[in-house]
């Protein structure tokens, strides 16, 4: 028997307030003034049974407004890290084209606080573009499941989730084979942010798989996570090199951590390549022209941005969409950062 829905009422009923002041609380509504203590009732009730407004209805209700929120995951990377502008630009133009204006938001999760609230709830846009998700998000899991318009750039693996991700397997495998082939043995590894993020671990995955196909392991002290800016690639190079001097090949999680990596390894009294070997991600518009010139996978920022915004389009305008999540191919670029393991 299928298990019954929890409803508003219910939420109501185990608050001790009425149907709509439990509206009122979770849509954050400036209506009617409510003390605290009623509110955290209500709030404490929802999430004892475990309801969650559902988004759609409240969007339908309220009418459009002609907005579409960009959620970055990770605020300290729009400092840092130059893929991001490239992304936004692309897809504020397919926006702007298509009559709408596009909200950047930075991710902010705080204890008992969905942090899309401010953004879905209080109906300030009508759909949700989402960079670099976590695969453990459960607010953001609730809106896919409520059939708010939300499109991933990235992918969590949810089996209802409209996405644009780009599949690094093909490029990973080639920049590994390419490093295998210059002689390679003892290399290492630093990922552009701390666990969690479904791209950064992807990424150390795919790179784990065509290491090991080869009869090459790479093992856990030899991964030192970076923690999205070039500063903390520099940082985790360190501490790689003092605990594996002997590595001949790096693997940065994008180009930004690659620019940290070479600096560190400069400060070494080390040479690229002659004496490390560096490999980035992303292709951003510099890669080619710093000394030396960065050996990457190449992920094609506009193109996956104008795609993510011309998903979100159609699911605004209800139309249907076949494919719902898509897969841009990676490429490997061979430049100046590689070559052959020292003797």
């Amino acid at each position: 028997m299928k298990e019954k829905s929890v409803t508003s009422l219910d939420v109501a009923k185990l608050a001790g307030v009425s149907r709509p002041t439990v509206s009122l609380v979770l849509n954050d509504s400036k209506a009617v003034s409510l003390s605290e203590e009623t509110k955290q009732k209500v709030r404490n009730a929802a999430r004892v049974l475990g309801y969650k407004p559902n988004s759609a209805a409240l969007m339908l209700r309220r009418g459009a407004t002609n907005t579409v929120g960009l959620v970055i995951t990770e605020g300290r990377s729009l400092q840092v890290d130059a893929f991001i502008p490239l992304l936004h630009y692309a897809i504020a133009g397919v926006m702007r084209e298509a009559g709408y204006s596009l909200l950047l938001e930075t991710f902010e999760r705080k204890e008992n606080q969905n942090p899309y609230a401010d953004l879905v709830v209080s109906h300030r846009i009508d759909g949700l573009l989402v960079l670099s998700p976590s695969t453990d998000d459960e607010d953001l899991k609730a809106l896919i499941e409520q059939d708010y318009p939300v499109v991933l750039i990235g992918s969590t693996g949810h089996p209802r989730e409209h996405c644009v991700f780009t599949s690094t397997r093909e490029g990973t495998a080639a920049a590994a084979s390419h490093i295998m082939d210059l002689g390679h043995r003892n290399i290492g590894c630093i990922p552009f942010s701390p666990p969690g993020f479904a791209a950064t671990d992807s990424r150390l995955r795919e790179l784990r798989e065509a290491l090991s196909a080869a009869g090459i392991a790479l093992q856990d002290d030899a991964v030192f996570h970076g923690d999205f800016s070039a500063e903390s690639g520099h940082a985790a190079t360190l501490a790689l090199m003092k605990a594996k001097p002997d590595t001949t090949a790096i693997f940065a999680g994008n180009d930004t951590i690659a620019l940290g990596v070479i600096g560190a390894l400069t400060s070494l009294g080390l040479s690229v390549p002659g004496d490390v070997s560096v490999v980035g991600y992303d292709d951003l518009p510099f890669s080619g022209y710093i000394a030396p010139p960065l050996t990457t996978v190449g992920i094609d920022a506009d193109k996956q941005g104008r795609m993510a915004a011309e998903m979100m389009v159609r699911r605004l305008r209800g139309e249907a969409i076949e494919e719902t999540r898509l897969a841009m191919p990676s490429s490997f670029i061979a430049r100046g950062s590689t070559g052959p393991v020292r003797r």
